[in-house]
């Protein structure tokens, strides 16, 4: 039995799904924090799943330098087998706290390279790794410059965040002024972190998008399946649903994506690669070194029996994950997330009682009476999601977006 240290963890699904796999795997873990509450207050009704935690401990994970001394500390008397996380932005710093300890994991380098969407994009265009036209700026006067070489219409996105936060189309430059402006006042990101002032600036790819689910082991990249996903709310670009597996030609894709993780020195791990198929060929979007976000790890394990958390947990003890696929009986599941439609405070979510009925629907969940809807401007805006799965072909994700269709907000009257 291994002792992962868990540093940091998202708080939607993930947060239930890893603390699982790693307990289904057989190990156990200790999870380290800087603020436990950020934890506690996504769960008020019931005890959070990362507190299963064999211990729960909490330290500045945001100074690597002294967090590297305390987890030595730490190493010396509790032991640990490996080192995980969920959390995008807490990826590089588990990478380095493996290495420091010995401990199997990726190069952190090659993490860095990954998390970070400017050094991502310098790194494959030095490797031949076809993707958009971009720019790179950290100025207004230099972002201008860089849009009108480039031509509109563009996509600005801020290096250093995830959940599509921030990430916007722009028609022209009083649109892009507009989204600098949101940048430059957004210095911080949700976990403190000093957010790098960088902006990046793509030429917008026509196509559809999907996601190329692998698993590296030792430099070998395994190709578990391949995602198709739709998007709502533009200019901003929110997954508003995915299937799994996607209703696509995708064998391009997936050498993109291979070829990507290759770029990057990513040898071992999981790996999430979003990849745009356009009229030119696929273009790739994005690396993420962990697994994917959304469910779409449970929309791979209902079709393939293949659990990514479980791969996830199993490589940072040290072993080599099963990957066959088994005949599950589900030829395809997908998920669809309900949207605001605007700001406001939920009142009711109607129709849920065709959810419970329907005999396809494997999972479902509404946000409750007093949830406070933002603009529908990110993947953090939903309102609720539907999990369906089909045993005959692809139907699920049109199934799943009508049942989604079905339902309903009330927005509760607030006093002027």
């Amino acid at each position: 039995m291994a002792h992962l240290l868990m540093i940091e963890s998202w708080v939607g699904a993930m947060s239930s799904l890893l603390p699982r796999a790693v307990n289904e795997s057989g190990h156990r873990f200790t999870f380290l924090t800087r603020d436990l509450h950020h934890y506690l207050r996504a769960a008020p009704a019931r005890p959070h799943p990362l507190l299963a935690a064999e211990n729960v401990l909490t330290a500045e994970t945001n100074d690597v330098p002294a967090l590297l001394d305390h987890v030595e500390r730490l190493h010396g008397v509790l032991r640990f087998d490996g080192v995980i996380s969920s959390c995008d932005y807490y990826l590089p710093t588990v990478a380095r706290v493996a290495a420091r300890l010995g401990l199997p994991g990726p190069d952190p380098r090659a993490v860095e390279r990954a998390c970070r969407k400017d050094l991502t994009r310098v790194a494959l265009r030095d490797a031949g790794v076809p993707g958009p036209r971009f720019a790179l700026a950290d100025d207004w006067p230099s972002l201008a410059r860089a849009a009108a070489d480039l031509g509109y219409p563009l996509v600005v996105k801020p290096v250093d965040l995830c959940a599509g936060m921030h990430v916007r189309e722009v028609a022209d430059e009083d649109e892009l002024r507009d989204a600098f402006a949101v940048l430059e006042a957004f210095p911080v990101n949700a976990r403190g972190q000093a957010r790098v002032r960088t902006v990046l600036l793509e030429e917008l790819l026509v196509g559809p998008e999907v996601s190329v689910e692998t698993v590296t082991v030792d430099g070998a990249t395994h190709v578990v399946g391949v995602t198709d996903k739709s998007t709502a709310g533009q200019p901003w670009f929110v997954e508003s649903g995915h299937m799994f597996p996607a209703d696509l030609p995708t064998a391009e894709a997936e050498a993109v994506a291979v070829a990507a993780i290759e770029a990057l020195g990513l040898d071992r791990g999981v790996a999430h690669t979003e990849v745009k198929l356009t009229a030119d060929g696929p273009r790739l979007v994005e690396v993420n070194p962990r697994p994917a976000g959304n469910r779409i790890t449970e929309l791979v394990r209902r079709v393939t029996g293949v659990d990514l958390p479980a791969a996830h947990a199993r490589l940072a003890a040290g072993e080599r994950p099963d990957l066959r696929s088994v005949d599950t009986g589900v030829r395809s599941a997908a998920i669809s997330f309900l949207l605001p439609d605007r700001p406001g405070l939920v009142a009711a979510v109607h129709g849920v009682d065709a959810l419970a009925a329907a005999p396809d629907v494997v999972e479902w969940a509404v946000k409750q009476p007093g949830h406070r809807a933002g603009d529908p401007t990110s993947n953090n805006s939903y309102l609720g999601h539907v999990v369906v799965t089909d045993p005959t072909g692809p139907g699920a994700r049109a199934r799943a977006e009508r049942l989604v269709a079905g339902l309903t907000v009330d927005y509760a009257e607030v006093p002027a």
